[in-house]
């Protein structure tokens, strides 16, 4: 028994230096990636009261968004936005202004998700009054000109006043579509 601990003997201190190095390797590790990764959820940039301006092939102001704030979180590639307002700009027609409290940009900047008393307004011009939508959530693709919900909307304008579920709006073509359970109250003018 004695002789094989005198065996073993000079090998401990190496035994000994070989654990303590797998343990230093293991404590100068960067973190691990991929699903379980534990990184903060800290934003990598804040910009307070901004504005971001799309031009058109001629020059001219095509799309205009501005915030309260903007943040960026580097962890999930999420942009958000306090105090949202986007005015899309057409010659035919005057700016179209949507405004929400909160939203977001998609990672790529194609795409800007909207919520919380989300209004739409297209301001009265030639013959045509006022006409206004509100919702809780609105997915806008500025470079098509449209905008989508799969939320309760409000229409009105001077005479009439629609409820409906869902709505498809184009700006381009100026065709809306209500989705679902549509209702709507219209007041002839008066002679």
């Amino acid at each position: 028994m004695m002789e094989r601990v005198r065996v073993w003997l000079p090998l401990l201190p190496l035994l000994l230096l070989l654990a303590a190095t797998y343990w230093l390797n293991l404590q100068v590790q960067p973190p691990a990636s991929g699903p379980d990764k534990n990184l903060r959820h800290d934003p990598d940039y804040v910009i307070d009261n901004f504005t971001a301006t799309t031009l058109d092939v001629q020059g001219k102001i095509r799309f205009v968004m501005s915030a309260k704030q903007m943040w960026h979180y580097p962890d999930d590639d999420t942009t958000h936005l306090e105090a949202p307002l986007l005015l899309s700009m057409t010659a035919e027609s005057p700016p179209l202004r949507i405004s929400a409290q909160t939203g977001e940009i998609s990672s790529k900047g194609e795409e800007v998700f909207l919520h919380n008393d989300v209004a739409i307004v297209r301001p009265a011009y030639a013959d045509r009054s006022e006409l206004t939508f509100n919702t809780d959530y609105l997915h806008v693709i500025p470079s098509k000109d449209i905008a989508n919900t799969d939320q309760a909307v409000t229409m009105a304008d001077a005479r009439t006043k629609l409820n409906a579920v869902g709505m498809e709006l184009d700006n381009k073509t100026r065709i809306i579509k209500f989705l679902s359970h549509v209702k709507t109250v219209y007041e002839p003018v008066k002679k």
